[in-house]
């Protein structure tokens, strides 16, 4: 009787410390900034366990005056993730925040702001600001990782990041890496992006800084995975819950395409997963993007007032060579793509690009018009893999990168003089290369002063 009774005393107390460590940290992981608008905001959050998740918060200049977003009961079916609209913001404004989660304030150990893009259209130059990109996050387990050294590392990268002070961090896929532990249920799936999320290195970015995500193979599927992918409406809906993109999909139809505004640039997020045919397949239409996604690209590009028009892709573009999951390797559609940009007559064209496992630059001339580029960025913290002579012949020289790195652009001028000018760094922040690109150099005709 004694020992049953010291028994339950114990079993007691460390439930009850347990319940108590629960009340007194509910959050997994966040918050994050997602999109961010002129007058709306999104705020994302995972709780350990199911909570009334809000968000409080204030103008920089009036810190009295406090707003309350959406309040949002985290719940399992969602993997607990709340997103949270902040719908009482004006154009150009910071403004400080709090995640209040079961009506308590969960402070964090760095700040937690975002700030709304300034309406500068007939009125003033457009503003100077900063996006950092990068492709290729893995995060070791080593219960779910192959045997040997862990493929992931250099996590400090992700503080260097936050240091240059971006006003967009934006992922070029490969954000997250589903092992085949993984992929084919909806609890490893879940269980993956959660993981990778809870990197501690990671949270003041994702709290400070507009997050904008699209996908590739690895956080689609398997390595290499396609439309054939059984399971890509869970990984769908993953992706759906851990990001805060502004809108998924082209005209109602599956999939993560999207796009926004900030400053004088249009970003195109687009999915090469969702609609590709296999690599092997030897008979059908060989597509990455799909007629109906590349039709919704060019009318988008066609009517963008943007001076910069950036179409984000997980897969490099204008590498020529047909390797890989290069573009090239798909070339009756690569064509159809940049003969309808060229018939267009589409100004300021760049492309950005994951998955290499390397970075650098490439530019291909264009007889009659101005040359395209494709920054691939990559990788973040997953290995690297070194070119290996590979011939690409439109690389910029001195812009090949074989070690973790990340990537700045920096939107900057004003009339003929305004360039984005790109630089990259090492994973502990060190300068690599700079290259600056006019937006002069990006027109048919010549740009007014």
């Amino acid at each position: 009787m004694k020992q049953a009774v010291l028994g339950f005393l114990l079993f007691f107390t460390v439930t009850g410390r347990l319940l108590a460590g629960m009340e007194e940290q509910p959050l997994r992981s966040g918050p994050m900034v997602c999109y961010v608008d002129m007058r709306e905001a999104m705020i994302w959050a995972q709780t350990l366990y199911a909570a009334r998740v809000r968000v409080e918060y204030w103008d920089s200049t009036d810190t009295k005056r406090r707003w309350m977003t959406n309040s949002v009961e985290t719940e399992a079916k969602s993997a607990f993730t709340a997103k949270l609209i902040a719908d009482n913001v004006q154009p150009g404004h910071t403004y400080f925040y709090e995640l209040v989660i079961n009506n308590r304030r969960q402070p964090r150990s760095f700040p937690t702001f975002f700030r709304t893009p300034k309406q500068w259209k007939w009125r003033e130059n457009p503003p100077d600001f900063q996006v950092a990109v990068g492709s290729c996050v893995y995060i070791n387990e080593p219960e779910f990782d192959r045997p040997g050294k862990g493929y992931g590392g250099d996590y400090s990268i992700f503080t260097k990041i936050y240091e240059q002070k971006p006003d967009i961090m934006l992922w070029l896929g490969d954000n997250t890496y589903l092992r085949e532990a993984d992929w084919n249920s909806r609890t490893g799936i879940f269980a993956r992006y959660t993981h990778t999320r809870n990197l501690p290195e990671m949270q003041p970015l994702l709290g400070s800084t507009a997050n904008y995500a699209l996908w590739d193979d690895h956080d689609f599927g398997p390595n290499d995975s396609d439309r054939g992918f059984w399971n890509k409406q869970t990984t769908l809906e993953a992706f759906k819950l851990f990001w805060g993109n502004p809108s998924f999909g082209v005209d109602g139809r599956q999939g993560i395409t999207t796009t926004f505004e900030y400053g004088d640039a249009q970003f195109f997020l687009l999915d090469n997963r969702t609609f590709r045919s296999p690599n092997k397949r030897k008979t059908g239409e060989r597509r990455i993007l799909g007629k109906e996604q590349i039709e919704w690209l060019i009318d988008n590009l066609a009517s963008s007032t943007a001076t910069f028009k950036i179409v984000a892709i997980g897969c490099q573009v204008l590498n020529p060579v047909a390797k890989y999951e290069n573009y090239a390797t798909y070339p009756e559609e690569l064509n159809e793509l940049l003969t309808a940009i060229e018939r267009e007559k589409i100004d300021g064209v760049l492309f950005l690009s994951g998955d290499r496992h390397h970075t650098e630059l490439t530019k291909v001339p264009r007889a009659g018009t101005y040359p395209l580029y494709d920054l691939t960025s990559s990788p973040l913290t997953s290995g690297t893999h070194a070119d290996n002579g590979e011939p690409n012949t439109a690389r910029v020289p001195g812009t090949l990168v074989n070690e973790r790195n990340f990537s700045v652009l920096r939107f900057m001028g004003s009339g003929a003089e305004r360039a984005m000018v790109i630089t990259d760094y090492s994973f502990n922040g060190k300068e690599l290369w700079k290259h600056t690109i006019k937006a002069s150099e990006l027109q048919q005709e010549p740009m007014k002063k």
